[in-house]
Formats: structure tokens, sequence, C-alpha cells
């Protein structure tokens, strides 16, 4: 993707600009820089002076990443200008309100409230956006690419939206759009899988992308806390929104799943085509049933590739799942995040750090903002490609093994009744357990029991159709929350 080797935590930003250096344009030439020598036992690094091209940033939005980037540019500038020859100067940079003081060293001339004029400027080489949402957002990416400025983003909405329309406008205007940070925060994952994994037959992208969620169940599954309470902590600590529904509910995941799984299988894919649940439902005793039977219960989102009689087919889904605790992915904690990328020839591939946060975000972007200003500066810049139609698997036809919990009567013949529904819709049973009012993990109220089934990989729309059978059988009180069992099973989709 990059024509740069350059590292991913490499920036610089200087407050003005200094005599002889020439902005970045058409017929600038990189210079050449000497290689950093290595002195004395400590291995330390001695930089060479620069004075090569200058790029000019222009960043929209300085709130809890932009106000980490700046500042991370300003640690790196030697580093970088050594590495690539270039300087980055931030000559703009707007904002919702001008009297709000922020962490950050530059000139007040350099803030403004005018994000179309940030854009617009003539003096601003590379755009930077860091203000979320879809509008005024879109609209501004749209102008700044049209005028052959590249793009960095963290804006994974955007892009899950409306990602096609912006990647055609950045390849016919031949400048890059980067968005490393809109993913996983720090962990480095559209890099590789544009890169590195460029040619791999990639067949499955599982991974935990959203910290909210995995710090959420780790509590309630750690320390016993119901959900509520998990929640508040998490927002009290930072990890969670004040509104968190787009975390909880999975649409967050959603978002990141769509960018990724168009990256790793070259389809157009959506947020709109992947099948989400959140963590609402999940109760403490799916959480104390996982832990006694060996599983914990992350949301997960998964981009599986199918090769079927009637062509390729993606399927998409983002929900939460029993993962056996051997599975890499059950070691994921607290608002830790992770990503598993299987492939024909590399095989297995974990990806793994913190997937949110204002420094680990603000790497990424840094890196993708030196990609960015290299590339501009020799004139080249990385593509998407061309992202091909795939038929999405209908959410009934997903295979998974499947875990629900059922409160019945607690009488001679329930057991019998309610396997028998499970058999008249083709969904075998792997493992049964029982609980009386006596040893349950919950209140039960008197004559009932709890059952918990983990069945075998089935068809989604026949374990549906049991579901909908049970809540009609006389003898089952209650049918609770229904969750994906992550299986090797063959043809399991989970």
């Amino acid at each position: 993707m990059a024509a740069t080797t350059s590292g991913p935590n490499e920036g610089v930003v200087s407050l003005t600009a200094g005599q002889g250096r020439q902005p970045c344009g058409a017929g600038s030439r990189r210079p050449t820089v000497g290689q950093p020598r290595l002195t004395g036992a400590t291995a330390s690094v001695s930089l060479p002076a620069v004075n090569g091209p200058v790029v000019r940033v222009g960043v929209l939005g300085c709130g809890t990443v932009g106000s980490s980037l700046i500042p991370l540019l300003q640690q790196r500038r030697d580093v970088v200008a050594a590495r690539t020859g270039l300087e980055l100067d931030i000559v703009r940079v707007a904002v919702r309100d001008l009297s709000r003081p922020r962490p950050v060293e530059l000139p007040a001339a350099v803030f403004t409230d005018d994000p179309e004029g940030v854009v617009k400027d003539p003096e601003v080489d590379v755009v930077v956006e860091l203000m979320g949402g879809i509008e005024p957002a879109r609209s501004l990416l749209l102008t700044a690419l049209e005028a052959g400025k590249p793009v960095v983003t963290a804006n994974k909405a955007l892009l899950a939206s409306h990602g096609p329309e912006l990647f055609a406008a950045a390849d016919d205007a031949g400048v890059d759009l980067l968005f490393e940070a809109a993913v996983a925060g720090g962990i480095p994952i559209v890099r590789p899988l544009r890169e590195s994994l460029r040619g791999e037959p990639v067949q499955r992208v599982l991974g935990i992308v959203n910290g909210t969620t995995n710090f959420v169940l780790t509590r309630m599954a750690e320390e016993g806390v119901d959900y509520d309470d998990a929640l508040a902590e998490a927002q009290e600590m930072g990890f969670a929104e004040a509104d968190p529904t787009a975390d909880v509910d999975g649409h967050d995941a959603a978002a990141k799943l769509a960018l990724v799984a168009s990256i790793a299988f070259g389809a157009q894919v959506t947020a709109d085509d992947v099948t989400t649940e959140g963590i609402a439902a999940v109760s403490a005793a799916d959480i104390a049933f996982a832990g006694r039977n060996g599983f914990v219960v992350k949301l997960l989102a998964d981009a599986e590739l199918h090769h079927t009689a009637g062509g390729p087919e993606l399927s998409l889904v983002v929900g939460p799942a029993l993962v056996p605790d051997t599975h890499p992915l059950a070691a994921v904690r607290d608002s830790f995040n992770a990503i598993f990328v299987q492939g024909g020839a590399v095989g297995e591939l974990m990806f793994y750090g913190r997937g949110a946060g204002g420094d680990p975000t603000a790497s990424a972007v840094l890196g993708d903002l030196v990609d960015a200003a290299s590339n501009l500066s020799a004139g080249s810049h990385g593509s998407m490609g061309r992202l091909a139609s795939v038929r999405i698997r209908a959410p009934e036809e997903a295979r998974s093994a499947f875990h629900v919990s059922i409160e019945a009567a607690d009488r001679l013949g329930v057991l019998a009744a309610v396997a028998g529904v499970f058999g008249e819709h083709d969904v075998s049973i792997a493992s049964m357990e029982q609980e009386s009012r006596d040893d349950a993990d919950v209140e039960l109220a008197a004559g009932r029991a709890r059952l918990d089934f983990v069945t075998h990989v089935a068809r989604a729309g026949d374990f549906n159709d049991t579901l909908d059978a049970l809540r009609g059988l006389e003898v089952v009180r209650e049918v609770g929350h229904a969750t994906a069992v992550l299986s090797d099973e063959p043809g399991d989709d989970r």
C-alpha cells in the first residue's frame, strides 16, 4: 500500500516553518538522508540534521485522539525527519469551540472553527480527520480528495457506510486514504491485510474489536458483578461513552468488521451486511454456565469466506459467543482487543493490543500520516484496489454450535419432551446440564428447573425454529438467551 518503509510511530510537527524549506508538491524531490549512526555501549542514535520538503497538515478535530496526536508528533519530530527527509507542519486545526482550553502547544492562530476552510486551504497538503460522525465528515473528505489531498482518518462509522465511495474518490485523485486507526486503535491490522497479506488466501477473520464490551464481560466473569454495574464501572474508567449504545449493541464492532472484511476479502461490504447482536441480554447465569464448562463469553466479530456451488459467500456476524478457554481469544481481558486471522498459506496469525484510547489511536494515525506524507512527496499512493460484489450469507443459513438455557417444570418427562423438540428440527444436542432450585446460580421459582443445552453445529434457521417450538411447549416456562459457541466441528461458521 505504501511506497515507504517508514515505521508506524513516526511523525513530526514544527510550529513555524523554518527558513530554506520548501513545501511538498509537484516536482519536489526528497533529499538524500544519511543513515543514523549507532554510538556508545547503549547504542544511542545520533540523528542527522534535516532541511527537507515540508508537508503541511490540517487536522479536523482536537478531542481525545487529536490532543494525543499533536504531542506525539512533537516528540517524534527528529526521528521522522531523519528517516523520511520530510518535515511536517500542523498549519490548521479545526475545533467546535475556540474558547475551550486544550492540552496541546500550538499557536492560537492555528485553530479555527471552520473545517471546510481547513480542507480548502491551499496551504494544507494532507488532511487528518478525527471529528467522527457521517456528516459533515463525508463531504469534507470528498472535497479534500477531489482537491488531490491525501486523507488520514479514524472514522470507522463513515468508512463502514460510505467506504466504496471514498475509496473510489481517492483512487480517482491518485492520493491516499489511510485508516489504520479506524479498526482496532493502536493494533496494526489494516496495513498487514493491505500489504503483507495482499496475496494470502484469507479464509477467516475473527476477533474482539470493542474494548467496552470486553471490559464489561471480563468484570462479569471474574468479579461476579452484574451487567449494569460493570458498564457503570467502564464509564467511570473512561472505557465507555456516556451513551454506550453503539458499543454494547454491537454496532461499533459491526462497523469495524465491515472494514476488515472489505480489505481481507477484497469485497464490497458495509455495516448493514453484518448480522449484529449486543451483550445486554447476557446474564450472570450465562456467564456462570460458561465458567463451569470451560468457556468464556466474548463479543466476537466474525467474517468467513465460504466457497459454494453458487459461488463465494461471506458470513458476517457480530454477537456474544462462548469461546473455549483454550482458544487464544479467551485470554484477551479487560479493554484489550485481538484479531485472529486464518489463511490458507500462512496459517493462523493473531494481532493483540489496546484497541482504543487517545494514545494508542494516535500512534496508528501518526503511522498513516507519515506514509501519506512520504507517498505525496514521492508522487505515489496506495489503493484498496477493486472491491468485488459478493453474496452475503443469510443469517438463517449460518452454521454454528449453540447454547441456550430453558426454565421448565421440574417433573418427570420434561427432559424427554424438550429433547424431542430439538430432534424434530434436526438440531443435535452435544451436552445438557440441569440445575434445580436448590443448586442454581440464579434464583428459580418453586417447581422449576434450569436446563442448559449445548448443541452440535446446526443451521441457525433450524435452531431458531427449535426455540420457537420450545416457547410453545406446555412444560417450558421461559426460553433464555441463546448464544453461539465457537467450535472446531466441521462446518462451523463461528
